[in-house]
């Protein structure tokens, strides 16, 4: 009785936090605004990327939400991984993974659980991010596994879809897709205020209002120039008119879409707005002065702490 009364407190008070934090993200009191931060592929400048020891770094300094990204395995296991092949075959600039040979642009969809575990993502530190930390022997980490990561904190996940409308082999159905991710939850019994999906095929987001509809949606928004390659066929650009299409309850724009109309639009439609992948604070400035509720950055580290300067200060 005493280890299920203790389990009750600690999914109580993980779910009031969250909506305190929530709360005070959304305050019209500017001296209670809250920015929250969410850890990119959990901490890309420090650890490679979308990998366990990466979210463990990020929950260790403190971030909000764990960003990351989620691909489909042969035999149905989500893996996380950003692009849909395996690195060295993959995406220049993202993490490089040692293994057996493959052809290029091998899809993670056609190989098991077990081919995949074959690779060590985590030896090589990209120039990119001069603070990045190999960390030798690193798997490419399960979903059950960052899933792990709820146990004994209140850190929240920002989990994307990597489903592309142009590219239907390197995924399966959307529908098939989100019940893989709502039963992953649920078997790790994971209170659902804790979690967003996010996504730039917003086919999922759909999917995912009608399997789970606690669970909060995150639209993502990208730069004209990524709309073919992602397979996006809605041109508009505009928060509010998406989160009239979508439903989303946040919109998550490349940054460079941020304006402080655009923001006020989105609050006044009821949507939250987390743009992604600022990692300057003169970025950071224009967006606290346009009103976003949260970042999403490869530095938690340095975005925590230029929050926590400012006057009045914008994290706890």
């Amino acid at each position: 009785m005493k280890s299920t009364t203790a389990a009750i407190l600690v999914f109580s008070v993980s779910a009031l936090s969250i909506l305190a934090i929530t709360a005070a993200a959304q305050s019209p009191d500017a001296s209670n605004k809250v920015i929250l931060v969410h850890g990119h592929r959990g901490a890309r400048a420090w650890r490679p990327e979308n990998t366990i020891p990466a979210f463990q770094f990020a929950i260790g300094r403190g971030v909000d939400v764990l960003e990351l990204d989620l691909a489909v395995t042969k035999d149905n296991q989500l893996v996380v991984s950003h692009n849909p092949t395996l690195a060295p075959n993959s995406y220049p600039g993202e993490r490089i993974c040692k293994g057996p040979a493959l052809a290029p642009k091998t899809p993670i969809r056609t190989m098991t659980l077990a081919e995949v575990r074959e690779y060590d993502c985590g030896s090589v530190a990209l120039a990119a991010f001069p603070k990045q930390v190999a960390v030798p022997g690193t798997k490419v980490a399960t979903f059950d596994e960052v899933l792990d990561l709820a146990k004994g904190t209140t850190v929240q996940f920002n989990v994307e879809t990597k489903s592309f409308p142009n590219h239907p082999e390197l995924t399966p159905p959307p529908a098939e897709f989100v019940a893989l991710i709502v039963a992953a939850i649920k078997k790790h019994n994971v209170d659902p205020a804790r979690i967003i999906l996010q996504s730039f095929d917003w086919r999922t987001l759909a999917e995912m209002r009608k399997q789970w509809p606690a669970i909060r949606l995150s639209a993502l928004v990208g730069a004209v120039k990524y709309d073919a390659m992602m397979g996006h066929t809605d041109p508009t650009k505009d928060f509010a008119a998406i989160q009239k299409l979508t439903g989303a309850e946040i919109i998550s724009p490349d940054w460079s879409l941020v304006t402080p109309e655009q923001v006020a639009a989105a609050h006044h439609a009821g949507a939250q707005v987390a743009p992604y992948t600022p990692n300057t604070p003169e970025a950071w400035q224009k967006l606290a002065d346009a009103g976003v509720d949260a970042i999403i950055t490869d530095d938690p580290v340095a975005l925590l702490a230029w929050l926590r300067e400012q006057r009045p200060p914008l994290h706890p």
